[in-house]
């Protein structure tokens, strides 16, 4: 009753909470998700955030600093600046390695970013893509990273207790993008060569364990030959999560709840990643 985005009223959302007795609060797979301030809102007001700590969550909401921290523990990540980049820092960086892509600070969803195919593009684009973050997020600041032609794009789903225990779930293919919006995610990533999904899935299992994350996340990488690069994390529940379930038989909604209300990985049978079965798809309609 109040209004389309009473779902984005913090105080509201915790209210509500109270008033119905409710000893914790699922953020979906939105805008609060990977709120820091939210959770630590909740946190105070007495209620169970299912999700990562508001720390952790702080680390990965900013690509920055998800950046750094991958680059600490000797996890590739694609060459690019790793602080809020101005237009002249863009512009060398564009001339120097010719097409590269504008990344908003605190973006997602495909916007604050824009691909750059030539130095002469540099200055429309920073001036666009910047404002779309302002926008979208109350963030214009941006950075820049090489542009990698022909890189797939795989994101490793992983599950931690907050103890240091982590586990994977395999992977899900999603190359398949309109407006770096994806539309087709496979789950086991197909034509995957073996060795180089046991790095992929080995280095996601770091990061994680690194932060003793809680509840569920998924590393992104862009792979191309036998390598592969870090370039974020989304530290939540995304909505491609069920061909996860679907290969795994493991229902992670219920995983990720449990984990939140203090089981550990024990608890939850996720000692050891899940056998795979088959393949699944899904397809998104984007307008």
């Amino acid at each position: 009753g109040q209004g389309a985005a009473a779902y984005l009223d913090q105080e509201a959302v915790i209210a509500i909470a109270r008033q119905t007795g409710a000893t914790a609060v699922h953020p979906g797979y939105g805008f609060l998700s990977e709120n820091a301030g939210f959770a630590a809102r909740c946190a105070a007001a007495g209620l169970t955030f299912v999700g990562p700590s508001s720390e952790v969550l702080g680390l990965f909401g900013d690509k920055i600093s998800a950046r750094r921290l991958a680059e600490s523990i000797e996890v590739p990540v694609v060459p690019g600046t790793s602080r809020p980049t101005t237009l002249d820092e863009a512009r060398a960086f564009a001339n120097r390695y010719g097409a590269v892509m504008l990344k908003a600070i605190a973006g997602g969803g495909g916007r604050g970013m824009r691909a750059v195919r030539s130095p002469d593009e540099i200055d429309e684009a920073f001036e666009r893509c910047g404002s779309e973050a302002r926008q979208a997020f109350g963030n214009g600041d941006l950075y820049v990273e090489k542009l990698l032609p022909a890189a797939r794009h795989i994101e490793v789903q992983i599950v931690g207790d907050g103890t240091g225990g982590v586990c994977h779930l395999w992977e899900r293919d999603c190359t398949v993008q309109r407006r770096h919006q994806k539309l087709i995610e496979i789950a086991p990533g197909p034509m995957l060569e073996a060795g180089l999904r046991d790095r992929l899935l080995e280095v996601a299992v770091k990061l994680a364990r690194h932060v003793r994350y809680a509840g569920l996340g998924t590393f992104e990488f862009l792979v191309r030959g036998d390598e592969f690069w870090f370039m974020e994390a989304n530290p939540r529940l995304q909505v491609e999560h069920t061909i996860t379930e679907e290969i795994t038989g493991v229902d992670l909604v219920q995983t990720q709840i449990r984990i939140a209300l203090g089981a550990r990985l024990t608890d939850v049978g996720l000692v050891s990643p899940p056998p795979v079965e088959g393949f699944a798809i899904q397809a998104r309609v984007n307008l």
